[in-house]
C-alpha cells in the first residue's frame, strides 16, 4: 500500500505531516508508547511494537532526526577521514560511497576530513572512521588523540589503535596471485611497491617476501613515491627489467638503478592506494613497515638495504632463505610483474608491449581501467564501497554498545583473474 493511501484511511490529508501523534493515535496508543515503540526502548510488548511500526510504514512517517539526536545528546554526524589523494582515486570515492550510504541507513551525516585540515578543537562529530591511515600523519594522529569513538580500515601503524579495526588479508590474497602466476608459467615475479606509510603495504610486501622464499626464488622489488608519475612507475619498471633480464627481446631498457636501490618511496596512482601497511597482529600480515630487494646478503637483526632502510627479522630472514635460491635457479629472467599502487599496473602495460617482453602483468588494486584495458588486467578485487560499509557499521555498533572496544573484522576481498595473466602455451 501506498503511504498517500494509508493516510487517507487514516482520515490524515495527504498535504499534513505525519507525525508522532499521528502514528500513536491509528494506532490506539499513547504517544510514549509510539515512540518507544519505533525507538525499540520502554517497556512495550513485541505485539505492540510490531502494530506501531506497520501503522508507522502505512502512514508514511519519518522520525525527525534532528529531534531524535538532540533527545541522545549526539550530532547525528560522522566522521569520515582519508588521504589527500580521494580527487583522483576511484578506490577512495568508492570507500566514501560506502560509508556514507550505511551513514544514511541510520539518520546520520558524514563530514569529511582530509591531512591538508589542521584544527585547533576536535571536529563536532560523534565518532569517526579513517580510511587507511598512514604513519606519521599529523592530522591522523590529533584525531586519534580526540577520545572519539574510531573505527579504521586497516590498523594505524602508530602507537594508538582505533577502537574497531576492519581489514583484509591482503599477504595470504597476494600469495594467491603469486601462486596463479606460477601457475601460468612464470617462476621469477616481481614486485613494485609504494611506502611503508601504511599498514596494508607492509602486509602485501610480506606476503611477497614470504612467498618468494617458500619457492626458492630471490624477491625483486622496486619502490615508488606515494604520489608518483606515470614516469616513475614506468622507470621502475624499467629497472627491474634490468636488474633481472626480463624475458624476450626487451630485456635492458636503459635503466641506470643499481639492482638494490629503489626508485623512490612509494606510489599512489588511479585509484590511490599505497602499499606499505604494518600489522601488529599474529596473522598472515606483516609486522614490519620497511623492506627492500633482497639479495644474498646476511640479514643481521635488521637487515640493511641498499636504500638504507632496515626490514624486521621475520622479512630479513624471508630475504635469506630466498637469497639462498641464487644456487639453486632462483635468480632467472622476471617474467611476471606484479603492480601494488592502484594505476601502476596501466601505467607499465604498454611500456611491457612497447618492449615486447613475455611479462605477465597483475594488480594489486582492481578498478575499472584494469578491467578496460588491452588485455584486460588480472587484479585483486579489494571490494572499497563494502568495506566503507563496514567501517560504518562497526562505529554505529560501538556507539550503540552493540560491538565492543577492540572489535575487529575481516573484510573478504577477490581474486579477479584476468587475460594479462593467460598460462603461456
Amino acid at each position: 500500500m501506498r503511504a498517500d493511501e494509508g493516510r487517507e484511511r487514516a482520515g490524515v490529508r495527504t498535504e499534513e505531516p505525519v507525525t508522532i501523534l499521528t502514528v500513536a493515535r491509528e494506532a490506539g496508543v499513547s504517544k510514549t508508547t509510539a515512540s518507544d515503540a519505533l525507538r525499540g526502548s520502554g517497556r512495550v510488548s513485541e505485539r505492540t511494537r510490531e502494530a506501531v511500526a506497520q501503522v508507522a510504514e502505512r502512514l508514511g512517517y519519518v522520525p525527525n532526526g534532528s529531534a531524535r539526536h538532540l533527545r541522545k545528546a549526539s550530532t547525528g554526524t560522522i566522521g569520515l577521514h582519508v588521504p589527500e589523494v580521494l580527487t583522483r582515486s576511484s578506490y577512495y570515492m568508492s570507500f566514501v560511497f560506502g560509508v556514507v550510504e550505511q551513514a544514511a541507513r541510520h539518520d546520520y551525516d558524514v563530514t569529511l576530513i582530509t591531512s591538508g585540515q589542521r584544527r585547533s578543537r576536535p571536529p563536532r562529530v560523534d565518532g569517526l572512521v579513517l580510511g587507511d591511515p598512514l604513519g606519521g600523519d599529523p592530522v591522523v594522529e590529533s584525531l586519534m588523540a580526540t577520545g572519539l569513538p574510531t573505527v579504521s580500515c586497516e590498523r594505524f601503524p602508530g602507537s594508538r589503535q582505533a577502537d574497531g579495526v576492519v581489514w583484509s588479508e591482503h599477504a595470504s590474497m597476494l600469495g594467491r596471485l603469486l601462486d596463479h602466476l606460477r601457475e601460468s608459467g612464470a617462476s621469477r615475479p616481481a614486485l613494485i611497491v609504494a611506502g611503508d606509510e601504511s599498514d596494508w603495504a607492509a602486509s602485501v610486501h610480506r606476503g611477497y617476501l614470504k612467498w618468494c622464499a617458500a619457492h626458492g626464488v630471490v624477491p625483486l622489488v622496486r619502490r615508488v613515491s606515494f604520489d608518483a608519475s606515470g614516469d616513475e612507475v614506468r622507470a621502475a619498471a624499467r629497472a627491474l627489467l634490468d636488474a633481472a633480464g626480463g624475458s624476450g627481446r626487451g630485456a635492458g631498457l636503459g635503466a641506470e638503478q643499481d639492482d638494490d636501490r629503489s626508485t623512490g618511496r612509494s606510489a599512489e596512482q588511479g585509484d590511490g592506494r599505497s602499499t606499505g601497511r604494518r600489522s601488529e597482529q599474529n596473522d598472515d600480515r606483516p609486522t614490519d613497515r620497511r623492506a627492500e630487494q633482497g639479495d644474498d646478503r646476511p640479514a643481521g637483526r635488521g637487515v640493511e638495504r641498499g636504500d638504507g632502510r632496515s626490514i624486521s627479522r621475520d622479512a630479513g630472514q624471508g630475504l635469506d632463505e630466498a637469497g639462498a635460491a641464487l644456487g639453486r635457479g632462483g635468480d632467472g629472467p622476471l617474467d611476471a610483474l606484479v603492480c601494488a599502487p592502484a594505476g601502476a599496473a596501466t601505467e607499465v602495460a604498454p611500456l611491457l608491449r612497447e618492449a615486447g617482453v613475455n611479462v605477465l602483468l597483475a594488480s594489486c588494486v582492481d578498478s575499472a581501467a584494469t578491467r578496460q584495458s588491452d588485455p584486460p588486467i588480472t587484479a585483486i578485487d579489494l571490494r572499497p564501497k563494502e568495506a566503507g560499509a563496514s567501517c560504518a557499521e562497526l562505529l554505529f555498533e560501538l556507539l550503540s554498545g552493540a560491538a565492543p572496544l577492540g572489535t575487529e573484522r575481516v573484510h573478504p576481498i577477490e581474486l579477479s583473474i584476468r587475460a594479462s595473466t593467460r598460462p603461456r602455451p
